[in-house]
């Protein structure tokens, strides 16, 4: 009895330490990016151009449509005339954010809505972690929206959600001409 109660103990005391373990840092990465992303779409809505041109790494590449406009300061000339007026042509916010298991990449995405709320585009940005904490994008690319149908799941469905597939269907080997099939006899030869 006593055994059994040293061993629960015992057990429970991992337990507990397991439980009490800290997280990684790379736990809080996705909050980490979807802030930086916020802040970055903040500097448009405050119609803050150098603020926004802190957020871009210097190797950066923007896209305006197929066009790749490469490095900070082209970029950032690019998207002043953004900041020209006194409201913001556009807003964005992530709703999609992943971060990979190494940590130096993200992957925002989102909706982009004109200043009447309408949606107009959704955009997609690649963030670098340059030094910890901080998050610079490294490429951007927006695409228009269409008044499509409603968007279809495109997650591919677990083998085991998928209905029964009917038995493959035999396909006979070929044989080469001239060659004899056990399958078919040869046909009659007649002569004249």
């Amino acid at each position: 009895m006593n055994r059994l109660l040293v061993l629960a103990g015992l057990c429970a005391a991992l337990l507990s330490g397991c439980a009490a373990a800290p997280k990684s840092e790379s736990y809080f990465y996705p909050d980490q990016v979807r802030d930086t992303e916020l802040a970055f779409a903040r500097t448009m809505a405050a119609r803050d151009h150098a603020a926004f041109s802190r957020f871009i790494a210097e190797d950066a590449i923007f896209f305006d449509g197929d066009r790749a406009i490469r490095g900070k300061a082209r970029i950032a000339e690019s998207w002043k005339p953004y900041f020209s007026e006194p409201q913001a042509p556009f807003s964005w916010g992530p709703s999609v954010v992943q971060v990979l298991d190494t940590g130096n990449l993200a992957l925002t995405s989102g909706p982009v809505f004109d200043p009447a709320g309408k949606l107009i585009g959704r955009f997609n940005s690649i963030w670098r972690q340059e030094a910890p904490g901080v998050w610079r994008v490294v490429f951007d690319k927006g695409s228009e929206v269409c008044n499509c149908a409603p968007r279809i799941e495109t997650q591919i469905p677990l083998a085991q959600d998928l209905p029964p597939m009917a038995p493959p269907v035999p396909i006979a080997p070929e044989t080469p001409a001239g060659s004899e099939s056990p399958e078919q006899p040869l046909p009659a030869v007649t002569g004249n």
